[in-house]
């Protein structure tokens, strides 16, 4: 607890030697075998340019994506707003919501997460923010208005996987991964100015831990609850899905404890080389994160990862093998495939495993171009 406590301290990013900035942008001074390596054209990475390929028409959210992040168009423009328009009314967005009860959840309303994997309210929420959806749908926003009123613990912030016996979440089934998600989904669909979603943002910044290997685990509430979340090690899924809400919030609204809480988080990443141990790190530390799936769940993956940093203006050398392995995997078109998903059990399948996928293709051209940028 006293190490959350010291998080509000006015601090800069020290990532590794190199690097200097605030917390609002991360800049890190390239060795010059990366520079040389990746150049400021980030295109000469790929082995064809598969942009036309991501701006057709069958999957409007990738167009969506491609126009405003690849290619960096306003949002008032012409073809963004087409595409904004489209995403809601064609393909997987409509499908999902055609399938919503009344309520805004799900199959049943109080099984929104456990016993609904993956077709319950949490992981619909989830899906419609990956896919660009916006609650200036009334559909979306009752599924929000739900999982704030069934899933949050109102006095901490924190989202559990169960509600309580007189309403919102129960405060012993609070799971950091599962806040991280919430907050994140909350914010991508336009809640960054509830008070409910700066509680669960608080909740980060006050409870979320780093620990590499402590000799003893954290005592107390929430660290009781649940060992494999927090214990010696913890859960790299949680810390991953705190920074993917953490760097969300614009730059110029962030406050202290989340530009503190951020540079901790990017650090026990980098220090993990991505995808590697921290202690030792030859061996990968999980295989499955070298596996590229869309949509991400309560799991992540290396280009996940990478994407998060990127997305804070970090070019670190310690991500330098994980963004070779990205370029590695495309194909001569300049394609990625879908290598690890959770279709069958979505409410709306995803892309086919196997295949080149326009997402997985959408954020390995997001990371290249990011790592490039600065």
């Amino acid at each position: 607890m006293g190490e959350a406590a010291d998080r509000g301290s006015d601090v800069e990013f020290r990532l590794s030697k190199g690097c200097r900035g605030s917390g609002d942008f991360l800049q890190c001074e390239r060795p010059p075998e990366v520079r040389s390596a990746i150049t400021a054209d980030w295109k000469s990475a790929l082995n064809a340019d598969p942009t036309d390929w991501l701006l057709e028409p069958s999957n409007p959210s990738v167009r969506y994506f491609t126009l405003t992040e690849i290619l960096e168009l306003p949002a008032g423009h012409p073809q963004v707003r087409e595409a904004r328009a489209a995403l809601m009314a064609e393909g997987a967005v409509p499908k999902i919501l055609a399938k919503q009860s009344p309520g805004g959840y799900w199959g049943k309303p109080e099984d929104f997460y456990v016993r609904s994997k993956y077709r319950g309210t949490v992981w619909q929420l989830l899906v419609l923010a990956e896919l660009g959806a916006t609650a200036e749908d009334e559909r979306v926003r009752r599924t929000c208005e739900f999982i704030l009123a069934r899933s949050q613990h109102a006095a901490s912030g924190g989202f559990a996987y169960e509600s309580a016996v007189h309403g919102g979440g129960d405060p012993d089934k609070i799971l950091p991964c599962l806040t991280g998600n919430m907050v994140w989904a909350l914010l991508r669909l336009g809640y960054s100015g509830d008070e409910r979603v700066v509680r669960g943002v608080e909740w980060i910044t006050r409870y979320q831990r780093f620990d590499d290997g402590i000799e003893q685990p954290p005592e107390g509430w929430p660290y009781d609850e649940h060992e494999k979340c927090w214990g010696t090690h913890t859960c790299h899924m949680g810390v991953v899905k705190a920074l993917k809400a953490l760097a969300e919030i614009p730059p110029e609204r962030r406050p202290e404890t989340v530009k503190n809480t951020i540079t901790q988080a990017a650090e026990h990443l980098l220090k993990h080389y991505i995808f590697r141990r921290s202690h030792n790190p030859r061996p990968v530390a999980m295989q499955e994160w070298l596996l590229f799936g869309f949509p991400l769940m309560w799991n992540t993956d290396t280009l996940e990862i990478l994407g998060i940093l990127t997305r804070l203006g970090c070019h670190d050398p310690r991500m330098r093998e994980a963004v070779d392995v990205v370029i590695a995997r495309q194909n001569p078109q300049g394609r990625w495939r879908l290598q690890s998903t959770f279709n069958g059990r979505f409410v709306v399948n995803i892309e086919r495993a196997g295949h080149p996928s326009k997402w997985i293709t959408l954020h390995a051209l997001r990371v290249i171009k990011g790592f490039c940028a600065g």
